[in-house]
């Protein structure tokens, strides 16, 4: 009955939809819009700008079928159950499209991820606070209209020489000063460095008259260049064209 309830309230959800509305969370059919649509490659670009602009984002994980420690103090009916959690990242190395992660053993997402775990990383586009929309503009600063998206993938940690030759610890302390007390050789927890290898996409630009949504290939993610992300602009940022996404001021 519960089941029911919530089918006949989405129906009812979908009934009410407006006409001019139709296309926030979907595209539309090519002609339909007369606004610029990304490019699955431009959009690609601009999640790539986002990965090096934002240094923190969500590590999403799933609870293994095992025996719980008595020391973890755990619920007992978690199998296969999700949990999304606060997690550092900084692009670093060669690879800066597999985001650089400082994991430590007594996190839970990492417990999952060792336990076979895929993971997934949220991340969201903040437009800088300098700006401000027009007082009569309601959409174009709304959080549902700003891009946000999904990398999944898997933990794969970094060799010794991976770290020292691309000073890895370095660049992330960079970006987060404070992870000095929990990097690796800490005597407060076991830590190590990973890398999330990503292995699908899966991108909102914003409202679909306007913007790519769906899955960006991972050969599109890891074929963006760095000087594509450092040429591209999103909303808010200075020099930023809704027909284009190259900076006009470049």
């Amino acid at each position: 009955m519960r089941f029911l309830a919530a089918s006949l309230a989405c129906l009812q959800l979908a009934a009410a939809t407006t006409a001019n509305l139709q296309h926030l969370f979907v595209n539309p059919e090519p002609g339909v819009t007369s606004l610029h649509i990304p490019s699955i490659h431009e959009s690609a670009v601009q999640a790539r700008r986002i990965l090096n602009l934002s240094s923190i984002a969500t590590i999403s994980t799933v609870f293994p079928v095992s025996h719980v420690s008595a020391l973890e103090n755990r619920p007992g009916d978690l199998e296969g159950a999700s949990i999304a959690l606060m997690e550092y990242y900084a692009s670093c190395g060669p690879r800066s499209y597999d985001p650089t992660i400082l994991a430590i053993g007594i996190a839970t997402s990492f417990k999952n991820a060792c336990a076979g775990s895929n993971v997934t990383l949220s991340l969201r586009y903040h437009p800088p606070t300098t700006s401000h929309p027009p007082a009569d503009d309601l959409y174009t600063y709304s959080p549902a209209n700003l891009p946000r998206y999904s990398l999944i993938g898997r933990i794969e940690p970094l060799s010794r020489a991976e770290i020292e030759e691309n000073q890895i610890q370095s660049c992330f302390l960079n970006l987060h000063p404070d992870a000095q007390a929990w990097t690796p050789g800490n005597p407060i927890h076991e830590s190590w460095w990973v890398r999330l290898v990503v292995e699908e996409i899966y991108w909102i630009g914003g409202f679909g008259d306007r913007a790519y949504i769906g899955w960006i290939p991972v050969s599109e993610w890891r074929s963006v260049t760095e000087e594509e992300v450092r040429n591209t602009r999103l909303v808010g940022e200075r020099g930023y064209s809704t027909t284009n996404m190259i900076s006009d001021e470049l």
